[in-house]
């Protein structure tokens, strides 16, 4: 019998981290994830064109940067808020944390996790 968290509206679940690799669905990824709320895709890079390559957009991206908030470029920013998709930066675990609360109200967003 397959249990899922009451609510959740299905697509990947972050599960926890083992030690830099973050656990989707309880199977370690390496490296970095990009997460939609229908799939899972490995990430190794700046580019997270996938996250919103969704229909309809999403309402925004999640962005993990790792261990530490970075925060991204201006332009990059600036040219994602242009297709009207916002992106909110965070260290990895808060991020994690906040895909995980969003996606269980039911939210359509994206989210691209650097490894810890």
């Amino acid at each position: 019998m397959a249990m899922e968290p009451v609510g959740h509206p299905g697509g990947p679940l972050i599960t926890g981290f083992a030690g830099r690799l973050i656990k989707i669905d309880g199977n370690p990824r390496p490296g970095g994830v990009i997460l939609t709320p229908e799939t899972a895709l490995d990430w190794e890079g700046d580019d997270f064109a996938a996250a919103a390559d969704l229909d309809p957009l999403p309402e925004f991206i999640l962005l993990g940067t790792g261990e530490t908030l970075v925060r991204p470029a201006p332009a990059l920013v600036a040219a994602y808020e242009a297709r009207g998709i916002g992106i909110e930066a965070m260290d990895t675990r808060a991020a994690a944390r906040a895909w995980s609360l969003l996606r269980g109200e039911g939210r359509w967003i994206s989210a691209a996790f650097r490894a810890l």
